[in-house]
């Protein structure tokens, strides 16, 4: 996926209504995750991935600063992010525990 001409999401974006869902890609472009929920608002939100698993069936959850990824729209509008951790870089993470 060409990210070039997604539109990034400003500071006042980074909400649970607006963040939850998103699909998560990582440097290869491989979906890699979703974002379960978040944490606060704004640029010092905490966002909880859920990675791996099957229909949410061995999942696990990890929380990281929303600063560190790279959320942004594509061309129809919808809200994903792409990050510098691969899947197994996430699955090697602390589990979240709400």
């Amino acid at each position: 996926m060409d990210h070039a001409n997604h539109t990034r999401l400003d500071d006042t974006e980074y909400t649970d209504a607006v963040l939850t869902g998103a699909t998560i890609y990582g440097p290869d472009d491989s979906n890699i995750g979703h974002v379960a929920h978040v944490h606060g608002t704004g640029p010092d939100a905490q966002v909880v991935i859920e990675v791996g698993g099957f229909l949410g069936i061995g999942s696990k959850a990890v929380a990281v600063p929303v600063r560190q990824l790279d959320f942004m729209r594509d061309e129809d509008g919808t809200v994903h992010a792409v990050s510098t951790w691969t899947k197994d870089q996430l699955k090697e993470m602390p589990e979240h525990h709400d």
